[in-house]
């Protein structure tokens, strides 16, 4: 294990961005996970992050993990691409009035094929569906080289940047 110099962009939305869902080569589906298992999170956050160095949700007991993951002001949605999984988004409520995106990403067998670009406007979609006064998530340079743009083309304007030392290979 050893750590690394990383970026972290923070970006907003602080008003809606519905738009028309791209067309794209698969049937789509998005599920509302309204009390994903551990095991079954686990599979999905290590299957969509593993090539990104995702490791912070595999740092917590499955106690810990489950407190987050099923709290009722918590959202896992899971894309389906004829019938597979194919990434997932996890929003969080907690906070009045604003909307986080923390985990988003799609399994890597649909980088690359416009699902991203869909998913992402999809949740964008959904979000606003609460009238939150702000949406915001972080990205960092060790995402996939095509999140940053993806996020700004979303709508999200960048309002931090920061430089952190990162644990990888964990």
């Amino acid at each position: 294990m050893s750590s690394v110099e990383v970026t972290v962009y923070y970006l907003e939305m602080l008003t809606a961005s519905f738009r028309k869902l791209p067309e794209v080569p698969y049937e789509l589906n998005v599920l509302f996970a309204k009390h994903p298992t551990v095991s079954y999170y686990r599979y999905l956050y290590d299957a969509v992050g593993r090539d990104y160095n995702w490791v912070n949700r595999k740092k917590l007991s499955d106690s810990e993990l489950a407190a987050i993951i099923q709290h009722p002001q918590n959202e896992v949605h899971v894309l389906f691409a004829d019938g597979s999984p194919a990434g997932f988004a996890e929003l969080d409520r907690r906070q009045q009035d604003e909307i986080e995106l923390v985990q988003f990403g799609l399994l890597p067998e649909f980088v690359g094929q416009g699902l991203g670009k869909w998913f992402l406007q999809w949740t964008v979609n959904r979000v606003w569906e609460y009238q939150p006064k702000r949406f915001w998530l972080h990205t960092c340079t060790l995402d996939h080289p095509a999140a940053l743009g993806n996020y700004k083309k979303a709508g999200f304007v960048e309002y931090k940047q920061e430089s952190i030392r990162q644990q990888v290979g964990i």
